[in-house]
């Protein structure tokens, strides 16, 4: 474990904790527990769309609840793109970090987020850490990873509780518990139970299903020029680690020099079930 260093001493940057989909700021908890035993200062941020930016569709509430208004109402978010998302990002760490860099880490569809403002603000990235994440550097959109090869084994998609063409989001029906095992086991899997039903809780229902369709200008003059580190997570039913581990290939393809790569034996979601492994590896880049 690191020892508290003085101010005299302590790095100008601040550790932004970015999350993916469904989720919100509120999934960071344990790790900045952790961080700050470390003796290091963390925010977690709420993406567009999400945490207390996000909108639930009115049936959602309905009772008795009609499983096919769920499944069909639009969603009423604004729009939003990864690189609205981004710009709003962008926003955030330079207030957390008084314009001064930021180490960012990114988790699941945060990355894609996360990726974009590297790119549109590479001078307030110290270090971006992916956690088990979408890196779409390579002129795909996440949407053009889904279909493939490496993304074989994935359970999210069997959760969709409406078509994402039809309603604009990634829809969730967090509400009826014949559901939570299925949740459970695709985002939590290796988590105790009772966080995992207090997880499932606070899960928004409704994702932008424009960030996985917006193509993504990455270049090595910006991008490349962030030191990247790859948390592959090893059983993970969301993100497959053969998909992991080409978006590591891709991103070294982009980058002035090679992502670190550091492998955890467990599911999606690290920051629930190994938070201060994680908090250890976020310390060893900050």
């Amino acid at each position: 474990m690191r020892l508290f260093r003085s101010p005299s001493v302590l790095r100008m940057r601040n550790v932004v904790l970015v999350h993916g989909f469904w989720h919100g700021s509120w999934c960071w908890s344990l790790v900045t527990e952790q961080l700050a035993a470390r003796g290091i200062p963390s925010v977690a941020v709420d993406l567009d769309g999400h945490g207390l930016k996000s909108t639930s569709p009115a049936a959602r509430w309905g009772r008795p609840f009609d499983p096919a208004g769920f499944a069909t109402e639009p969603s009423a978010a604004p729009v939003v793109t990864a690189s609205s998302a981004a710009a709003t990002l962008v926003e955030q760490i330079r207030r957390i970090g008084g314009g001064e860099q930021c180490l960012v880490v990114a988790h699941s569809m945060g990355g894609a987020v996360a990726t974009a403002a590297a790119e549109l603000a590479p001078s307030l990235f110290g270090h971006l850490v992916y956690v088990t994440a979408f890196a779409p550097v390579a002129g795909l959109p996440v949407a053009g990873y889904l279909g493939g090869p490496d993304n074989e084994g994935e359970m999210v998609s069997r959760l969709f509780a409406a078509d994402p063409a039809a309603v604009g989001s990634l829809r969730l029906d967090t509400g009826d518990p014949d559901r939570h095992p299925a949740i459970h086991e695709t985002f939590y899997g290796d988590v105790d139970p009772a966080t995992a039903r207090a997880a499932i809780g606070l899960l928004a229902p409704d994702a932008p299903a424009g960030v996985t369709t917006e193509v993504l200008p990455v270049t090595a003059g910006r991008y490349g020029r962030v030191p990247h580190t790859y948390v592959t997570c090893t059983k993970d039913n969301v993100i497959p680690v053969a998909l992991q581990r080409r978006f590591v290939r891709e991103i070294d393809a982009t980058s002035a020099t090679p992502a670190r790569v550091v492998e955890l034996d467990c599911g999606h979601s690290p920051f629930l079930s190994r938070p201060a492994e994680l908090a250890e590896v976020i310390a060893d880049s900050w």
